[in-house]
């Protein structure tokens, strides 16, 4: 009866670690999600601002008219050129926000939030490098913008992932899934369930 007993502990037990072991990797997967998506998007945000530097300091290109062109722009402040005399506090600022990002990047348990992040990540770094690394200054480089459109500011790849990252992240967030991807119904988080399988 005790050796019966004993091997249903040990039953128990190897379950319970293969269950653990499947987890660690289910996490490892979309953590890699998150990076993959990080180092393509942050490389993209600081390979085309090189390029516009290079190609753009003297010229605009029209890609479509008037209404898509390549135009170069530094700018101290954050969007819409607000707060422009303020760029050592927007870079203590986007520091802060990428520790956020990376501490919530540790319970990621979704696809939708791996990619939101990894956006997000992205763009937060991508113009954080602008203003660490270029002129006039650490903690007060300019961000290089070029892509200009009619009554819109001047922006840059890293403004497109962090509009689609917190978008993604606001639509996950309104199907109800947790960054770990839990579902949340009536304030209560079911079991993981992966989002839109």
């Amino acid at each position: 009866m005790q050796a019966a007993r004993g091997a249903s502990l040990n039953s128990s037990a190897a379950a319970d670690g293969a269950d653990t072991a499947a987890a660690g990797a289910t996490g490892r997967r979309y953590r890699l999600i998150f990076a993959s998506v990080f180092l393509t998007a942050y490389a993209a945000d600081v390979l085309s601002k090189v390029w516009a530097v290079e190609a753009l300091e003297t010229r605009t290109i029209d890609v479509v008219g008037e209404w898509f062109q390549l135009h170069l722009v530094r700018n101290p402040g954050a969007a819409f050129s607000t707060a422009t005399s303020l760029t050592p506090a927007l870079s203590t600022l986007a520091i802060a926000a990428a520790c956020v990002v990376l501490f919530v990047a540790r319970r990621v348990g979704s696809t939708p939030w791996a990619w939101s992040l990894g956006l997000l990540m992205a763009g937060i770094t991508g113009n954080l490098t602008d203003r660490l690394f270029r002129d006039p200054g650490p903690m007060r480089g300019h961000v290089i913008d070029l892509f200009m459109v009619p009554n819109w500011p001047v922006f840059n790849v890293a403004d497109i992932c962090i509009n689609v990252g917190a978008g993604l992240a606001l639509l996950t967030t309104f199907r109800g899934f947790a960054v770990d991807g839990s579902r949340v119904v009536d304030n209560k988080a079911e079991d993981p369930a992966e989002p839109g399988s």
